[in-house]
């Protein structure tokens, strides 16, 4: 029998966080109260964003923006073929045709310097996504856009808190998507959210969340009272509840002490498995030893760049090889993952779009070799070891 049972990622819930939820079940909301926006302005305080609307789960929030941004039918939005469905299907849903630019060979985000050749007079909308919680380079994409007239969507679903040039993963995107699933580091079961600094977005997406309906009375065409409201366009039920808000609030008091266990653990791996021929640790240019000779306790700040690392990828020298440490990984207890089977492969992006093999071939590579370690904050250092251990046993 295995030692331990470890999971790629799960949920970190103490005292604080269950006395939350129990004192807003006790309070006079469970839904569209108080708690949604406090959990709001918390998140944008914390990213350095004017505006923050909460959905239901980070594909609604997806969603929401595609819809806000005004993509038409026929319009094209590009992304990166390693991500979760979400990020393009979202584009599907207003009836935008996707493209998609392979990814980056060492941080396994777009690769920006094919992007300009994937944009064409159809282009308005890209959504890169920072793959792992490596902070994709937006300044870089916006220089590329130019004055085009393209929407940035940045999927930051995996990179909440993480910094490039201290600049907070929502600066510089038109609009940026949290998510606040279990396995990410700000849990509330489901939930999302959209960082935005305008005004007209964030007025849009929050009609959008709540089926087009406001109660603004510059937006309504007559006002017969406080109580009257109006829809003004078609929307959705996306709204999240208090109850999943109180949760994120004691929860992102914790996000910092999450980043840098997280960097603590990449630092460990980084150091454990660099020498094992067989397997390629991330080659990220964020580099997390700076957790070496300081405690969580004595942090006076993070560095400029930071990696927040939501996954720890390895690719092994083979698919063959891949599967078999897959399962030898399994059968000691310690379940590993793999992200991402490639969007373009697939079968109703093949069908509908004719994407083939081998159109997006450093995607396809990565695929076929990467597994993802166990990556959450509550990991000890027992176990620690006793996942590189059994990595290093295995040949």
């Amino acid at each position: 029998m295995a030692k331990y049972s470890i999971p790629y990622g799960r949920q970190t819930i103490d005292d604080d966080d269950i006395n939350a939820v129990i004192e807003t079940l006790k309070s006079d909301f469970m839904t569209q109260g108080p708690k949604i926006s406090e959990f709001e302005r918390a998140v944008a305080d914390f990213h350095n964003s004017r505006y923050a609307i909460a959905f239901s789960n980070g594909t609604s929030a997806l969603h929401g923006c595609y819809h806000a941004c005004g993509i038409k039918p026929g319009e094209e939005f590009i992304t990166s073929p390693i991500t979760f469905a979400a990020s393009a299907n979202a584009g599907l849903y207003v009836g935008a045709t996707p493209k998609f630019v392979d990814i980056n060979s060492s941080n396994y985000c777009i690769d920006i310097s094919s992007l300009e050749k994937s944009i064409t007079d159809r282009t308005r909308v890209i959504t890169p996504v920072s793959f792992a919680g490596y902070p994709v380079n937006i300044k870089e994409i916006r220089n590329i856009i130019g004055d085009r007239k393209i929407t940035i969507i940045h999927d930051a679903a995996h990179a909440i808190g993480s910094l490039r040039d201290n600049a907070h993963v929502s600066e510089l995107a038109d609009m940026t998507v949290l998510s606040f699933h279990p396995v990410k580091h700000v849990a509330t079961g489901e939930g999302g959210m959209v960082l935005t600094d305008s005004e007209d977005l964030r007025d849009k997406l929050s009609r959008f969340r709540t089926h087009g309906i406001t109660k603004d009375p510059a937006h309504l065409s007559k006002n017969d009272g406080l109580w009257y409201y109006e829809m003004v366009e078609l929307g959705f039920n996306y709204r999240i509840t208090d109850l999943q808000c109180a949760l994120g609030i004691t929860q992102l008091k914790k996000l910092k002490k999450s980043l840098f266990r997280r960097n603590q653990i990449a630092y460990f791996y980084n150091k454990e498995l660099s020498n094992i021929s067989w397997l390629d640790i991330p080659d990220y240019d964020f580099d997390p030893s700076w957790v070496r000779d300081v405690s969580f306790e004595n942090l006076n700040s993070f560095p400029a760049n930071l990696h927040s690392y939501h996954l720890y990828p390895i690719k092994l020298k083979t698919p063959e090889l891949r599967l078999k440490l897959y399962d030898h990984l399994r059968d000691n207890g310690i379940f590993s993952q793999v992200h991402y089977i490639p969007l373009h492969l697939m079968p109703y992006y093949r069908n509908n779009f004719s994407f083939k093999d081998g159109d997006f071939p450093t995607a396809e590579d990565f695929y076929s070799k990467e597994l993802s370690l166990p990556m959450f904050p509550d990991l000890n250092d027992d176990q620690l070891e006793y996942i590189v251990d059994t990595i290093k046993d295995f040949r």
